[in-house]
């Protein structure tokens, strides 16, 4: 191994780093055209993110500052089921979500004489569609014209002292998150939610449970306020979901990482067991390097991901342990299979786990450091990059 040689195989680095960020570059424009595409009709046959509001009830009073006066439930009982039924589409992955709803809620005057008692409700948005609808007031459904657009109000005469029952519910779809909020009310009495998943990964941006247990596959969960004073909202994120497109751009820019730690591994080996690879040798090997996120990233779009990345890495490490075995033969084509599987392929890998990809490749880093160090600790690195010169041959005399 001389200078140049170096020099030759960090060139041939170089240019297949230039060659991963283009196909990067591609890949990112890939996924910002299929998101474009794609979002929109995700978004009209699932719908947008869900977001419940409370319901409002008042009665006219001269004495309130508009002439209502506000009445917040006496006692509410919330139940909601969600379904995860996320959906792909081209290099993106959509977390939509089924939901049924149905909520009970009481309504007290709190007045002496009889009042007409006003109750208003709002479906989450016009843009989600409804089935299996109810609204019912003391046990009359209503007779307003729904469409989701406006809030749906009916009246009641309640005698004083008594109390007016109300009871919705609805089956819809949504996108990303389901949330219950509490509007513009600052106090939350006998208020109780209780929520059933199919999923295990729950998350909970706003308040977590007063209870949780699981139940099959999901959770049941529980929200209790008795008397709450800035009572915050319920909601629930659906679990996440890898995205192929970004994993695999990810994957792709850092592969010229992972190539450098396998070339110099490579290096290593070659110089403590003598093994004379050419510049060449290394030229058939980064492109057996780059046929892995090549191959990768043009099947995520046909198959799961998962697959997409097992089929890639062993179509990978079968070029290049095949072409190194009948270079210099099967003892440093295992050598270089293990690197290989070390550093293209456990590195990728973590891309999968969010937050331990930068732990992994620091790792990683470190152990072959460590490695190497004490490998090579009594290597005379002067006479491995010493030209070694031919002498000429003897001449003869006749």
């Amino acid at each position: 191994m001389t200078v140049l040689r170096l020099f030759a195989i960090l060139f041939i680095t170089a240019c297949t780093t230039v060659a991963w960020f283009i196909l990067g570059t591609a890949l990112n424009m890939r996924t910002s055209q299929s998101g474009m595409s794609t979002a929109q009709s995700v978004l009209g046959g699932w719908g947008p993110p869900i977001m419940q509001v409370h319901p409002q009830a008042w009665y006219q009073s001269p004495g309130a500052g508009d002439g209502k006066a506000l009445i917040r439930p006496s006692g509410s009982k919330v139940d909601i089921s969600l379904a995860h039924e996320p959906r792909q589409k081209g290099l993106m992955w959509y977390r939509t979500f089924a939901a049924g709803f149905r909520g009970e809620y009481t309504f007290t005057n709190p007045t002496p004489i009889p009042q007409t008692i006003y109750v208003q409700f709002s479906l989450p948005s016009p843009e989600a569609g409804y089935n299996e609808f109810l609204f019912t007031l003391n046990g009359k459904p209503t007779t307003a014209n729904v469409t989701g657009k406006e809030p749906i109000t009916e009246a009641v005469v309640v005698e004083a002292g008594k109390t007016a029952t109300l009871v919705v519910g609805y089956k819809t779809r949504g996108l990303d998150r389901w949330t219950y909020s509490f509007g513009p009310e600052s106090r939350v009495q006998n208020f109780a939610l209780h929520m059933t998943t199919d999923f295990e990964d729950v998350d909970f941006p706003t308040g977590s449970p007063t209870e949780r247990k699981r139940a099959g596959r999901g959770w049941d969960l529980s929200w209790a306020y008795p008397d709450e004073i800035g009572a915050r909202p319920v909601s629930m994120e659906m679990p996440k979901v890898l995205n192929p497109g970004p994993v695999a751009s990810r994957i792709t820019f850092f592969s010229p990482v992972s190539l450098l730690f396998f070339f110099s591994v490579l290096v290593v080996i070659c110089l403590i067991q003598k093994v004379d690879l050419h510049p060449m040798n290394f030229f058939f090997l980064a492109a057996g390097c780059f046929a892995f996120q090549l191959l990768f990233a043009y099947l995520v779009d046909v198959i799961p991901l998962g697959v997409a990345f097992a089929i890639s890495s062993a179509v990978s490490l079968a070029m290049v342990s095949g072409y190194l075995f009948l270079v210099t033969g099967s003892r440093f084509a295992k050598f270089a299979a293990t690197a290989q599987f070390a550093y293209m392929v456990l590195f990728s890998y973590s891309f999968f786990f969010d937050g331990l990809t930068g732990l992994t490749i620091t790792v990683g880093a470190i152990i072959t450091l460590g490695i190497l160090m004490v490998t090579t600790a009594k290597v005379n690195w002067s006479e491995k990059f010493t030209r070694k010169t031919v002498p000429p041959p003897m001449e003869t005399h006749a």
